[in-house]
């Protein structure tokens, strides 16, 4: 995608939605939340490092999610991202949100369920 691309704004825009989804089960850790993505949009979606960790910052100081280091056997240190009480209902709020975005957007485009 090219940088100033819609495409790229498009992912701007729900970036908080799809990583605060991905925590909603189990904490993630940077890697994997960038990995699933990717896997999930069918290659459509890739989230670099350098957009993604400033984005789980964000969320963090906003207190949506909470970091902690996690040393394993064998394995470098990393960071788990887990969902907070308040990141839940910014998740359910930023569904309804996008829920509603997608319904106006498929009644004047002509294009519903996409």
């Amino acid at each position: 995608m090219a940088a100033n691309s819609p495409d790229q704004e498009w992912k701007k825009g729900s970036a908080e939605l799809l990583v605060l989804s991905l925590l909603e089960d189990q904490p993630r850790h940077g890697y994997d939340i960038s990995r699933l993505i990717q896997i999930r949009s069918g290659g459509v979606l890739r989230f670099h490092v350098t957009s993604l960790y400033p984005l789980l910052y964000r969320l963090e100081d906003r207190g949506w999610i909470i970091g902690r280091w996690v040393e394993k056997p064998e394995q470098r240190r990393r960071r788990y991202y887990t969902l907070t009480p308040e990141g839940r209902k910014v998740l359910r709020s930023q569904r309804q949100s996008w829920k509603e975005f997608v319904t106006a957007i498929g009644r004047v485009t002509g294009v519903e369920h996409a």
